[in-house]
């Protein structure tokens, strides 16, 4: 009798430690799976925060260019009746004249996708921007030599407006480089980069300087003297 008791107990004990052991493991799995889960939703919050924060710079830089897009175009505008006043003036140098006209229509022709805005896509753009600057130069320049031309009215006017739109122009280009700079930061900056390149989101071009702008000769137009005008 005693010895059947003593089954029944050995029975039951080893029944409690092996639920109590199944019990731990069942909560040890419960717990790492409560960690996992909770590491997912972490990296879901963020990822998501960088994803919106990615698309509302890249927005912001696509206005920015939008921006310098408007201004060239402006200066572009105002070039053919720049070269129809001064082909008035006899015996300006006709090269000139055709350089501009031939940068003009190049800068015109290279238009860029906002979508697509590589370094590549600037560094071609600014170049043929940057030739039409120089030809416009020259052209100003050249125009020294003509006191009838300076004293020209329609000629001032434009000039006057040329250098509104140049001024205008280094405005949104600098507008554009620091949105820039803010969404290239943005997407090589840990853990936002694994997100960009989840979604492609890439590194955008930004204008640089250009050699010798800093000393680029500035054309100024002095008041046409009394015998000037009589001309």
């Amino acid at each position: 009798m005693l010895q059947n008791v003593t089954s029944v107990c050995d029975l039951y004990l080893n029944y409690k430690i092996h639920n109590t052991s199944k019990t731990k493991n069942n909560n040890k799995h419960m717990k790492n799976l409560i960690i996992v889960i909770v590491v997912v939703v972490l990296i879901a919050m963020i990822g998501g925060c960088s994803y919106n924060g990615m698309v509302k710079s890249d927005e912001n830089v696509k206005g920015k260019w939008g921006e310098v897009e408007t201004q060239y175009q402006r200066r572009s505008d105002l070039i053919p009746n720049l070269v129809s006043t001064v082909k008035g003036e006899a015996n300006f140098e006709k090269t000139t004249i055709t350089e501009v006209t031939e940068a003009r229509a190049k800068a015109t022709s290279i238009q860029v996708d906002p979508t697509k805005l590589t370094p590549e896509a600037i560094q071609q753009y600014q170049q043929a921007q940057g030739q039409l600057s120089t030809a416009l130069g020259r052209l100003l320049v050249a125009s020294e030599n003509y006191p009838n031309l300076k004293a020209n009215e329609a000629f001032r006017g434009l000039q006057v407006q040329l250098e509104g739109t140049e001024n205008r122009i280094s405005v949104a280009r600098r507008d554009f480089n620091e949105a820039v700079q803010a969404y290239n930061s943005k997407i090589r900056a840990f853990p936002a980069n694994i997100t960009a390149k989840m979604f492609g989101f890439s590194e955008k071009g930004y204008f640089k300087s250009e050699a010798g702008a800093d000393k680029a000769p500035k054309v100024q137009f002095d008041e046409p003297s009394g015998d000037d005008k009589k001309k």
